[in-house]
């Protein structure tokens, strides 16, 4: 009994001074990021959006706002490429100076690699250059359903053809110079056709070796100019062995790149529908991971919660590699914003992307000022 009594005594105190010890972190050291991650808005809600930055994000102490531009910018380098109604350099301008004006890190994405289609439709620069096509013998349907017998979900470039790197680079130059970025986030997400059979320069490579090479040569190209690298964690996480399947993980053999990569790249660890810990297995491979919900509050309140434990209990060598959270919306910025203020008719359940951010931001809050 004594032995017992002491034992639950000495958990209570621990549990005492965690809970101590966090009300003595700011929030830049107990979540270095605090993102939020949003397609990028048309011309028409570029106003509402700046507002929702001054009156929202920055409120909520965000520092880091991730943008999934693709071709929705006037691009000078390349205007075959730009959507028919796209962002204008002075747009751009606006929520350039809206965030560094609340000290908000802002990240613009195109999508590389992967996510070249979408359904039915081939998207910008496959529709433009089709010759970077990795499986130009799969062709597009009328009607898109999954699954389908050409494995299609999304098309992919081919990483290794000659020209592709000289277009691809010519745009990522481009967008973060309009938006001073000093980051870039490369999407590489759910990357299903890659080092296929019938491909002249691929077939019979490895995947895992593809995969880490287009990531490094992302990688290196940035570096010239002194920025870093944002991908998406799912391809470098193992489908098979962890039982998380062929959308938050690998089938494909590419997870292996993990052990491949440069180690200053930065991942985007997603998990949707469970609060899956493997934040920890990236930070055990010398990467600085952030957690990122999207619809579900109540994951994303373990979530953080998790996050922070992590930091708190981590040797020091491990301790800067969970690195913080990030909001995702996978919508425009207009369609959010009419979810976020009550103008359209949401999910009853109460799992909206809107409700997932107030939670998760309401949690950061509650950890910051115990």
């Amino acid at each position: 009994m004594k032995i017992s009594s002491l034992k639950h005594g000495l958990l209570v105190g621990f549990l005492l001074f965690y809970q101590w010890s966090m009300a003595q972190i700011p929030v830049d050291t107990l979540l270095p990021v605090r993102g939020f991650c949003i397609g990028s808005p048309q011309s028409s809600r570029v106003d509402e959006f700046v507002q929702f930055i001054e009156k929202e994000l920055a409120p909520r102490q965000v520092n880091t706002l991730i943008l999934r531009v693709d071709f929705n910018y006037e691009f000078k380098s390349h205007p075959e490429l730009r959507d028919s109604v796209a962002l204008s350099r002075r747009e751009v301008k606006r929520m350039v100076n809206a965030c560094q004006k609340h000290h908000i890190r802002l990240i613009p994405q195109i999508n590389l690699l992967g996510h070249q289609s979408w359904a039915a439709k081939t998207t910008n620069l496959l529709r433009v250059y089709p010759q970077f096509d990795e499986t130009p013998h799969v062709k597009m349907p009328e009607k898109y359903q999954w699954p389908n017998a050409d494995g299609l979900y999304c098309k992919s470039y081919c990483p290794l053809h000659p020209d592709v790197h000289k277009v691809v680079f010519e745009l990522v130059d481009e967008i973060c110079d309009v938006f001073e970025a000093d980051a870039f986030h490369a999407g590489m997400d759910e990357v299903f056709y890659i080092g296929d059979d019938k491909c002249p320069r691929c077939s019979g490579r490895d995947k895992a070796e593809l995969f880490a090479g287009e990531v490094k040569t992302i990688r290196d190209h940035l570096a010239q100019n002194g920025r870093t690298l944002w991908i998406w964690g799912d391809r470098l996480l193992d489908g098979k062995t962890t039982g998380l399947g062929m959308w938050e993980a690998s089938m494909n053999s590419t997870h292996r790149a993990i052990d491949l990569i440069p180690k200053d790249v930065l991942i985007c660890d997603w998990h949707y529908e469970r609060p899956d810990q493997t934040p920890v297995y990236f930070a055990m491979k010398g990467l600085k991971v952030m957690t990122c919900p999207w619809r579900m509050p109540k994951n994303a309140v373990l979530q953080v919660q998790d996050m922070v434990k992590f930091r708190a209990t981590a040797t020091k060598a491990m301790k800067d590699r969970f690195h913080g959270m990030i909001q995702t919306v996978w919508s425009d910025a207009g369609s959010f914003l009419d979810e976020y203020y009550g103008r359209k008719k949401t999910d009853e359940s109460g799992n909206t992307a809107s409700n997932c951010f107030r939670a998760l931001y309401e949690e950061i809050g509650k950890i910051a000022s115990n």
